[in-house]
């Protein structure tokens, strides 16, 4: 089906990172940008209306919600690499290590 080369468990995660990074940061980007734009290029009454207020309500938890999980992204480590990895001695070493130690004991 796809004759290019297969890409490993941690090159797979590295870009789902990354797509996901970025989306998540270029929507985040948009809201602050609309936000912004409603705040200092409209005209705003005295008194904040209704909709507006409803607005931000809605606004505030997403942003919050973005910025949490695009932290989380960026700052969380695969646990696979700190730990090391054991060696399992083969099982010709071991054959060999019993009949020493019962030529040893003989």
């Amino acid at each position: 089906m796809l004759s290019g080369p297969r890409y490993t468990n941690d090159e797979l995660m590295a870009r789902l990172k990354f797509v996901v990074g970025l989306s998540l940061a270029f929507t985040l980007t948009g809201i602050v940008f609309v936000v912004l734009y409603s705040l200092m290029f409209i005209e705003q009454p005295m008194t904040q209306s209704p909709n507006d207020a409803k607005f931000f309500e809605l606004v505030t938890p997403i942003a919050t919600f973005l910025t949490g999980i695009l932290s989380g992204i960026m700052l969380g480590k695969d646990d696979k690499q700190n730990q090391p990895v054991a060696e399992e001695p083969r099982p010709m070493e071991v054959v060999r290590e019993v009949v020493e130690e019962v030529d040893e004991i003989a």
